[in-house]
C-alpha cells in the first residue's frame, strides 16, 4: 500500500494516534490488501479475517475497557476505517457495523449485559449485527413493525430486518422491535443471538458492492427472546439506534474516504505509466486538472470529516448534525472522486483485475446506508430551521 496520507496542521495526530493508524494500515497490507479482489469475486465473507482484528483491538475501538474496549476516541476510529478500506471499503464496513453493536451495548446496557456480551464482541470472539431497517420501512424507520410481545420471561418476536450485513455469520443481532405504539416511543432494543429458535435467514442478496459480506433479511417467527436481552428499556431502541448511527455515519464516511484514496493513488500510478501519443497520459493538462481537482475534494472532505469526529468526541451540542453533514459531504466526494479514477483508467479501470470497478461498486452504497445523504439534507436542514 501507499505512505500513509498525512493530516492536515489542524489534526496533527498524537503519536499513540500515528501508531495506532500504522497498526491498521499495516494489517490491512498485510491481510486484507492481497485477498481483497478474490473475496469479492468468489463473494466470501472472511470471518476468520475479520475475527483477527480483535486482538488488535480493532473489535471494540470506542467500548470501555473494563471489558475488553480499547477506550478510544471517534476520530480514532475514523483512522482505523480510513486505513482498512484503502485495502477493501467492504471488509472495513462490517467491522464499522460490528463496533457500532458493541458500542451500543456497552453504552446503553445493564452491568450484567456488558459483561456478557460485550467481551465476547471485543474480542470478536462474536461477530455482531444491526438491524434496523424492514421491507417496508427504510428511511421512515420509526414506522418498522416488527412487534415484540411480553410473555412471561420473554418477548415473543415477530418480522422481518432487510439488508442486514453479516446476517447468517453474526453471533448477535442488536434488533429493533415495536413493543408500544406507533411511532418512535413505542420501539425498543433486543439482543437476539443466533441460535435463538425462530430467528432464521433469506437467501443472500445479490449485490453491485459490497460482496464479500453476506447481506440477508432477519426473519423472526415466534422468536423467544429472554426479557433480559432489552437493552435499557422498553421505548429507548429509537434513541439508540439514532445515537449509534451519529458514530456509524462517520465510520462510513471514513470507508469512504479510504476507498477514495485508494482509487486516487491508482490514478496517479496508471497516469505515470499509460502512454498515449507518444508521451505518458499525466503529462496531458486535462488529466493534470482532474488528478488535481480528485485531490482537492478528497482533503477538504478529509478536514471535514475529522472536524465531525472531533465535535462527537467533545460531545459537542450539535455533533449530530455534523455527523449528517460528514456523511453526506465525504461519501458524495468518495464516489466521485473513484468514478473519476475509472475514467482515468479508460478501458482497464472497468475491468476487475485492476480493482477500480470494485472501488466505484463498494462505495456507491454508502451515499444510501447509514441514513440516505436525502436524509442526512433533512437532519441538517431542521437544525437550520428549528423544526
Amino acid at each position: 500500500m501507499d505512505a500513509a496520507v498525512e493530516p492536515t496542521a489542524q489534526f496533527e495526530l498524537t503519536p499513540d494516534q500515528s501508531a495506532i493508524r500504522d497498526m491498521a494500515e499495516a494489517f490491512a497490507a498485510d491481510r486484507i490488501a492481497p485477498f481483497a479482489l478474490d473475496w469479492d469475486k468468489r463473494r466470501h465473507f472472511p470471518a476468520d479475517v475479520i475475527r483477527e482484528t480483535g486482538p488488535l483491538g480493532l473489535g471494540g475501538i470506542y467500548v470501555r475497557d473494563d471489558v475488553g474496549g480499547s477506550g478510544l476516541g471517534r476520530l480514532d476510529a475514523v483512522l482505523v476505517f480510513e486505513a482498512l478500506s484503502r485495502a477493501c471499503p467492504g471488509f472495513a464496513a462490517f467491522v464499522s457495523i460490528h463496533n457500532m453493536v458493541a458500542w451500543m451495548i456497552d453504552r446503553f446496557g445493564s452491568e450484567e449485559q456488558r459483561r456478557r456480551f460485550v467481551p465476547r464482541l471485543t474480542a470478536t470472539e462474536w461477530l455482531g449485527s444491526y438491524c434496523l431497517t424492514e421491507p417496508g420501512s427504510g428511511s421512515d424507520a420509526a414506522a418498522l413493525k416488527t412487534r415484540a410481545v411480553r410473555d412471561g420471561d420473554f418477548y415473543v418476536v415477530n418480522g422481518t430486518k432487510q439488508f442486514i450485513s453479516g446476517a447468517g455469520d453474526s453471533d448477535l443481532y442488536a434488533v429493533m422491535v415495536r413493543t408500544g405504539a406507533e411511532g418512535p416511543k413505542g420501539i425498543s432494543t433486543l439482543l437476539i443471538e443466533k441460535d435463538t429458535p425462530g430467528l432464521s435467514f433469506g437467501a443472500v442478496e445479490n449485490k453491485m458492492g459490497w460482496h464479500m459480506q453476506s447481506t440477508r433479511q432477519v426473519i423472526l417467527t415466534d422468536c423467544r427472546v429472554p426479557a433480559a436481552n432489552l437493552l435499557s428499556e422498553e421505548g429507548a431502541g429509537f434513541s439508540i439506534a439514532m445515537a449509534g448511527l451519529d458514530g456509524g455515519r462517520l465510520n462510513i464516511a471514513a470507508c469512504s474516504l479510504g476507498g477514495a484514496q485508494s482509487a486516487l493513488d491508482k490514478a496517479v500510478a496508471y497516469a505515470a505509466e499509460r502512454k498515449a501519443f507518444g508521451k505518458p497520459i499525466g503529462e496531458f493538462q486535462s488529466l493534470q486538472f482532474k488528478l488535481a481537482d480528485m485531490e482537492t475534494e478528497l482533503q477538504a472532505a478529509r478536514i471535514f470529516l475529522y472536524a465531525a469526529a472531533t465535535r462527537l468526541d467533545r460531545k459537542a451540542h450539535d455533533a449530530g448534525k455534523w455527523s449528517a453533514m460528514a456523511k453526506r459531504l465525504v461519501t458524495d466526494t468518495g464516489f466521485k472522486v473513484a468514478n473519476d479514477a475509472l475514467q482515468v483508467h479508460g478501458g482497464y479501470g472497468y475491468l476487475h483485475d485492476y480493482g477500480i470497478e470494485k472501488l466505484v461498486r463498494d462505495l456507491r452504497v454508502h451515499q444510501i446506508l447509514e441514513g440516505t445523504n436525502e436524509i442526512m439534507r433533512l437532519i441538517v436542514a431542521r437544525s437550520l430551521v428549528g423544526q
